[in-house]
């Protein structure tokens, strides 16, 4: 996490889209994100699974910031950090050497 705050480019309040259509909107507006571009989310609950689904999906490409944690509101800043450069090693086996061969 990173106390820099940038300007984000989309706002989205969740609270106004249905649930089964929320997280392929957030991944698509991620995706099309410019590195240093940020984008903003306002939810009604914590979105602690979204940000699991980020970490297997983007693994090193985003920061994840609370601005606002609840009760009633909960507001996150996800900023791009890196672009995606193919599959990530978390995604070849989650090491840092030889697809984890050696981490048993």
């Amino acid at each position: 996490m990173t106390t820099t705050l940038i300007q984000p480019t989309f706002t989205l309040d969740l609270r106004t889209i249905p649930p089964r259509e929320r997280h392929p909107l957030i991944f698509g507006r991620f995706d099309a994100l410019a590195t240093g571009q940020a984008l903003q989310l306002v939810n009604d609950h914590n979105p602690q699974p979204l940000h699991f689904q980020f970490e297997d999906r983007a693994f090193g490409q985003y920061e994840w910031d609370a601005l606002e944690a609840g009760p009633a509101v909960w507001r996150i800043q996800i900023t791009r950090i890196a672009d995606a450069a193919g599959p990530s090693a978390r995604a070849q086996g989650g090491s840092c050497c030889s697809g984890g061969a050696c981490c048993g």
